[in-house]
C-alpha cells in the first residue's frame, strides 16, 4: 500500500495535469492545510511536483488547492515618483483686455440703448 505522502504527491501531479488542460496559466503554488503539511512531514516552502508548497488554514484537511496567475494575479509593483517643477513660471496668455484685478468686471465705455 502506498504511503500518505506518495498518495498526496500523486494527487497533486494529477491535479496539476488537469489544471494545465483547462487553464492557460500554469499553477505555481499548491496550498494545503498546515496540519496536512505537518502530517506529510513536508515543510512550507518545499517544492512538490514543481509547485511551491504553502500552508493555508482555509483549505480543508484531505484536500489541496492549486494557485495560478489566472485565479490570483500577482500584485503589480508601482513605482512612485515625485514631480518637481524647476525654472521660471510659464506665462499664460489671457483674453482681450488683459487680466482683471479682484475678478472685477472690465472697465470701459458702456453702451445703452
Amino acid at each position: 500500500m502506498a504511503s500518505a505522502e506518495g498518495k498526496n504527491f500523486e494527487a497533486i501531479v494529477k491535479g496539476k495535469e488537469q489544471h494545465n488542460k483547462n487553464c492557460p496559466f500554469p499553477p505555481h503554488t499548491v496550498r494545503m492545510n498546515p496540519f496536512e503539511i505537518e502530517r506529510m512531514q513536508w515543510e512550507e516552502g518545499d517544492t512538490i511536483a514543481g509547485l511551491r508548497l504553502e500552508g493555508d488554514g482555509a483549505v480543508g484537511t484531505g484536500s489541496f488547492r492549486l494557485v495560478c496567475d489566472g485565479n490570483e494575479p500577482p500584485e503589480l509593483e508601482i513605482e512612485e515618483r515625485e514631480t518637481r517643477f524647476v525654472g521660471e513660471p510659464i506665462p499664460v496668455p489671457v483674453g482681450p483686455g488683459g487680466p482683471r484685478e479682484d475678478d472685477a468686471p472690465p472697465t470701459g465705455p458702456r453702451f445703452t440703448g
